[in-house]
């Protein structure tokens, strides 16, 4: 709760309107105005005299992680035995630019990865067809394959590195000074209906990105028909993945900011131990994905690991997370 909310908050248990808040105050309704608007901070007098007002302490006043009812006449004592990072307004939207500059092209990294292999499935359909030789169907496909994994790592890891500066946000307990809460709610507020439009755009995306491959399966189209609507649909995937990853990049941001939700302090315990999974995880199936192209070249079927993995990826991390938290 930050100033404004704990002048507005106390003005109204006093019974006091914000004019006559203003007269006891000695200044015009316009600055009480501004001050619960946090367009405008009081100087140190007019805070002393709130908090004799208000019959609470400066501290509860100017702190914003002291929240809840304040203690009358008591003095407030920091009892904390680490240090606590302070996130200035500068540096929260530093990193709110940072991640809403980034967060496109890493998206963009992922929907490489998952695109990369449409056009090695193509051209091995065309090889059993006879339209085009294997071994050049395989050298473009794997030549295509591998650049956009190339791209993609190219993007995870230029604007990866920029988001990295923050890292402490997720990892770390950190506080918030004046006004930069109210500043992350307000952009978030102004985002979130824009967001929540791409969101169900995507899911929708996800519904329908099969119905081609099926509806083509159950007329009975030629195999290269099929493997053509197998590249629709990883095409659509890859478009509804491209949104959830650059819209969650920026809302994730916010909660980051906020400390809501997976991204409060007793979530960021978990977080360590899912990522070192996490991490695990994937070389794992990075491992199994070209094992199946190399030795048992199966390149044309290998991809379907990938959407496998994704969904059994989302069940282990919810299992580990709930584990871990419950040990807490």
């Amino acid at each position: 709760m930050i100033l404004a909310d704990k002048i507005i908050n106390e003005r109204k248990k006093c019974g006091w309107s914000q004019e006559e808040l203003a007269e006891k105050l000695g200044v015009s309704r316009q600055s009480v105005s501004k001050w619960e608007g946090a367009q405008a901070v009081p100087d140190l007098q007019k805070i002393l005299k709130m908090a004799e007002l208000f019959n609470v302490t400066t501290d509860y006043l100017l702190k914003d992680e002291i929240e809840g009812e304040p203690a009358s006449g008591s003095s407030y004592e920091e009892d904390k035995e680490y240090y606590v990072r302070k996130v200035s307004m500068e540096e929260a939207n530093a990193y709110l630019d940072t991640v809403k500059e980034a967060s496109p092209k890493i998206a963009l990294g992922v929907l490489l990865c998952i695109v990369s292999p449409i056009l090695l499935i193509l051209f091995a359909g065309g090889a059993e067809v006879n339209l085009i030789s294997e071994r050049v169907a395989t050298a473009i496909g794997l030549t295509a394959l591998f650049a956009c994994i190339v791209c993609a790592v190219f993007f995870f890891v230029v604007y990866g590195s920029k988001i990295d500066k923050f890292e402490y946000l997720q990892k770390e307990d950190f506080e918030t000074t004046y006004g930069v809460d109210g500043m992350v709610k307000e952009k978030q507020s102004r985002s979130s209906e824009l967001y929540n439009k791409l969101i169900v755009t995507a899911v929708l995306m996800c519904v329908v990105a099969p119905l081609p491959l099926i509806i083509s399966a159950v007329l009975g189209a030629s195999a290269m028909f099929i493997l053509c609507m197998v590249c629709v649909l990883l095409a659509i995937i890859a478009l509804a993945v491209y949104i959830f990853v650059s819209v969650g990049c920026v809302t994730d941001s916010y909660k980051i900011l906020l400390r809501e939700k997976e991204f409060s302090k007793e979530s960021k315990k978990a977080d360590k131990v899912i990522g070192a999974i996490a991490c695990a995880y994937w070389m794992i199936i990075t491992a199994a994905f070209l094992a199946m192209g190399f030795l048992a070249d199966a390149w044309a079927k290998s991809w379907v690991i990938w959407p496998i993995a994704g969904v059994l990826f989302a069940g282990i991390m919810a299992i580990v997370r709930a584990a871990v938290e419950k040990e807490d």
